[in-house]
């Protein structure tokens, strides 16, 4: 029996770009930041004063102060990019949408600012003053329970924790479940709001993040051989998606298709990638395969691309592997030098970057690569967008603990 195929037929997103998708295409392909200063909470005893933060969003105006103070912030983005996803999707958000459809949510951290608030009250006021919600608010599965109450998803729900990796590996969890046949439609994407004093420090402490914090917007820099870290992020994106024969039998637009889905761990090491990118050929190889595709069929590459001294010379190693001496005329780009690191959001944002790439033939940049490191030496589409027929694209993301998720998408 022949797989059944899986579409997209509705994104929506609140990222530090932009708080829809027409906004956020728009500063994409023009290779605008949306890293500046932090202005939620204080910085002054940080040695990072920068990230990529949503803009222009108050969660109270948007869903009213009593539905708000019950979610945490990763809840308000998620719950936000759903209903721009449905309306998208021209899906009725008042309808509840019972037990055909399904959720799969990727979350690095989930709520990790109504923990730090819990902690802090703890410390401060002692337990019996700790909010009664904060449990609901932190716990990781939180957004994917409040969307499923919010719009009536009664089908399989799920909560994706794996890093970096997690909502790549919610959408390609959600294209099992279609494909199976388990249901005709899933509600696919990832939220974090990690942008707090606490993680901001602690990856700080680890030598992770960028200190570049006399040039906010210039300080990622993937594949440059300057480049000193990755810069925190926050935002949510969810994809629609369903069977093309759902898709065709509602009359829906068409962004293409989720052609294949390829997962691996390092087993290495709990925040280096293996030496040469073991995994994520590995993870590239099996979304590849699951395509029914070969390395010559691929158009362009979405990277993990985070800044990093280790991770983009290994991704570069790793692309080289299994793409040969293809690697070097692939167009790559690696999104995060405008967004910053949206962590368990990234791979369904950089899913999003894929399908519009397809549909509009067009590759957005690789800001900041003035300096190409020497080890970094594929065509990474430095600094200016390109034109350019394409047919396929795959998106990496690769996390602490050795997650790898790849998807691989397809023109319709």
């Amino acid at each position: 029996m022949s797989k059944r195929r899986v579409v997209v037929t509705g994104l929506g997103t609140i990222n530090p770009l932009g708080n829809n998708v027409a906004d956020t295409w728009n500063n994409l392909i023009n290779g605008i930041s949306g890293i500046d200063y932090i202005t939620s909470f204080k910085t002054d005893e940080l040695p990072v004063t920068f990230a990529g933060e949503v803009k222009n969003f108050d969660a109270n105006e948007y869903m009213g102060k009593q539905h708000a103070r019950k979610l945490d912030r990763s809840g308000h983005l998620s719950i936000y990019a759903t209903e721009e996803a449905l309306k998208d999707a021209n899906l009725d958000t008042e309808q509840r949408l019972g037990n055909g459809v399904g959720v799969v949510f990727g979350t690095g951290i989930g709520g990790i600012g109504a923990t730090e608030q819990a902690v802090r009250t703890y410390d401060e006021r002692g337990a019996s003053r700790i909010n009664p919600l904060a449990i609901t608010q932190l716990m990781p599965n939180s957004s994917t329970g409040q969307v499923a109450i919010k719009f009536g998803i009664e089908g399989p729900s799920l909560t994706i924790t794996t890093a970096c990796a997690a909502s790549a590996n919610a959408v390609g969890e959600a294209k099992n479940m279609i494909q199976n046949g388990i249901v005709d439609m899933v509600i696919a994407g990832g939220t974090e709001a990690g942008t707090t004093a606490m993680t901001i420090g602690a990856f700080a402490q680890i030598r992770a993040l960028s200190t570049n914090n006399k040039n906010p917007k210039g300080a990622c820099r993937p594949f440059d051989k300057d480049r000193d870290g990755f810069i925190m992020g926050e935002g949510s994106t969810v994809l629609i998606m369903e069977s093309e024969e759902s898709a065709i039998n509602r009359g829906v637009n068409i962004y293409g298709y989720v052609a294949g889905y390829g997962a691996s761990t390092d087993a290495h090491h709990i925040t280096a990638p293996a030496e040469g990118g073991k995994g994520a050929v590995d993870a590239m190889k099996k979304a590849l395969f699951d395509a029914e595709l070969t390395s010559d069929d691929i158009d362009y590459i979405n990277a993990h691309g985070t800044s990093t001294l280790a991770n983009d010379k290994n991704e570069t190693a790793a692309i080289k592997t299994v793409f040969g001496e293809k690697a070097y005329d692939i167009n790559i780009s690696s999104t995060k030098s405008m967004t910053g690191h949206l962590l368990g959001g990234g791979g369904a944002f950089e899913s999003l970057v894929s399908l519009l790439s397809l549909k509009n033939n067009i590759i957005p940049p690789t800001i900041n690569l003035n300096n190409p490191d020497e080890e970094c030496d594929l065509n990474y589409t430095p600094n200016i967008s390109i034109e350019k027929d394409l047919s396929t694209a795959m998106s990496n993301s690769f996390g602490f603990g050795g997650h790898n998720g790849v998807l691989v998408f397809k023109k319709t």
